[in-house]
């Protein structure tokens, strides 16, 4: 979007430091358990998700996030986890499908205890996430309560909008049974929002994109007026 040099090297620079790590987010498929599907189905379907999920996280950079949870009946409820590699040490970025209940976040792996944001979460519970209104730090822990897992669970799949029904799966109308057997695999995660965050690198960092391109245009469509008189 830039339109010299200088600014390039800004998009560059901050899309090479966020470190992100959107391979196992938001759109992970809900139709079947993990092992039931073949290797080569779930490569090709995580790697499709990758890199859908690097655009949602270009969005919410550019300050979009709110748009994306516009219309979350249809289109879902989506929110960004920053996580620390447990090898690397690194802050790592992935959008997640989620559902706010009773004041705090739930979300599902949903490529199982082999998501690295998961395993991830396990090494370190220290978690930030943008949300719609605003950016949180917070403490994630898995849920394994069996009485209450299946009701968030839906919650969290309801949260998905379009992309649960699309792939086989109505978590406002299939029964419980039908819904835990489906889910097997997942891992449901609570988030416990600690106190909210401000400062640079969080949602809304490229932002500073809007006007610039703004200025450029407009000094563009300035020369080329002048240039015709």
């Amino acid at each position: 979007m830039a339109q010299d040099n200088n600014t390039s090297s800004r998009v560059s620079a901050a899309t090479d430091s966020q470190q992100s790590e959107a391979h196992t987010g938001a759109f992970a498929p809900f139709h079947m358990p993990l092992s039931t599907m073949m290797g080569f189905q779930l490569d090709a379907t995580r790697q499709w998700f990758k890199y859908l999920n690097r655009y949602m996280l270009l969005l919410w950079r550019l300050g979009l996030g709110g748009w994306l949870n516009a219309w979350p009946a249809a289109l879902g409820r989506y929110m960004v986890l920053t996580h620390i590699g447990r090898k690397s040490g690194l802050r790592r970025r992935t959008p997640l499908n989620y559902a706010l209940i009773d004041g705090e976040i739930y979300c599902t792996a949903g490529y199982g205890p082999g998501s690295d944001w998961y395993r991830n979460m396990l090494a370190n519970p220290h978690v930030e996430v943008w949300l719609p209104d605003g950016w949180w730090a917070g403490l994630a822990e898995e849920v394994h309560d069996a009485e209450r897992r299946t009701r968030l669970m839906r919650q969290v799949l309801i949260g998905s909008g379009f992309v649960a029904p699309m792939i086989g799966i109505n978590p406002s109308h299939d029964s419980d049974a039908a819904l835990a057997t489906a889910t097997t695999d997942y891992r449901l995660v609570r988030i416990r929002l600690t106190e909210a965050r401000t400062g640079p690198d969080g949602p809304g960092d490229l932002a500073w994109i809007w006007p610039t391109a703004t200025l450029l245009l407009l000094a563009a469509l300035w020369r080329n007026r002048r240039a015709k008189n």
